[in-house]
């Protein structure tokens, strides 16, 4: 095949999102960013909603996502990103809003307005990255480090009689009687990836749909905070992080 065959529609397999920037990605090799932020753009870009969507982005390793999808974005402060999301689906309730955010934003200083919001059944989406770690700021112990994990500060391990145990705060969501959809997926596979843009799909038209708050938390690596190289990072990731925070649907809105 040539390359004139290969630019034909008919034989394109796979092509670059339209939404997603030409800008670089300042995100570390092997970081699971860069794949939901593809995910992201895919699902605007095949709901016809570019001219609709507004992410809230976060404080984190995930601060420039404005600079990467094509659509309209409101940086929040740190932990606010859902408060935001209310007023701007509140005001716009014809819009796609959802909000993307880190294990540090969403699940310490963002607890209260994670939590409330969700309670709230508040119209929007949520896309939780939870790489267990402080990854911006010099890989810290974050809500969601799991017991045992070594940090910059648990350099002996998560203690839970000193540090408590790892926040669960999806399977706390799911509980809420304002969440329609809770799931928990991952990225680090070409089937994980395709269950994980189906997820950000379906939380995407619940949200145009008013049926709730949807939750679609991505378990990541971090394998510049774990010490890893990628493919290690992701091997640890199925045999630590996975039993920890299993894969799957928490809530459908069928439940």
């Amino acid at each position: 095949m040539d390359k004139e065959d290969i630019r034909r529609p008919e034989n394109i397999v796979a092509c670059k999102p339209r939404l997603l920037n030409d800008n670089n990605m300042h995100y570390c090799p092997g970081c699971s960013h860069g794949v939901v932020h593809r995910l992201v753009a895919e699902v605007i870009e095949e709901m016809g909603a570019e001219h609709i969507a507004i992410g809230i982005a976060p404080v984190g390793c995930a601060v420039f996502a404005y600079n990467y999808v094509d659509i309209d974005w409101i940086e929040a402060a740190h932990g606010r990103a859902p408060a935001v999301a209310t007023a701007a689906k509140r005001l716009n309730p014809d819009r796609l809003v959802f909000t993307y955010q880190g294990d540090g934003d969403l699940a310490a200083i963002g607890t209260a307005e994670t939590i409330h919001a969700a309670n709230r059944g508040e119209n929007i989406a949520i896309i939780f990255i939870n790489n267990a770690i402080y990854g911006m700021t010099g890989g810290q112990m974050a809500p969601t480090t799991l017991e045992g994990m070594v940090t910059s500060t648990t350099p002996y391990g998560r203690r839970v009689d000193l540090n408590g145990h790892p926040l669960k705060i999806t399977d706390l969501m799911a509980k809420l009687e304002g969440t329609c959809y809770v799931t928990r997926q991952a990225v680090h596979t070409p089937a994980a990836v395709r269950k994980a843009k189906a997820a950000i799909r379906q939380a995407f038209e619940n949200s145009m749909n008013g049926m709730g708050t949807s939750v679609v938390e991505i378990v990541s690596t971090c394998n510049s905070g774990w010490k890893l190289s990628p493919a290690d990072a992701n091997k640890w990731m199925v045999e630590n992080m996975f039993p920890a925070y299993p894969l799957g649907d928490l809530k459908t809105p069928q439940q």
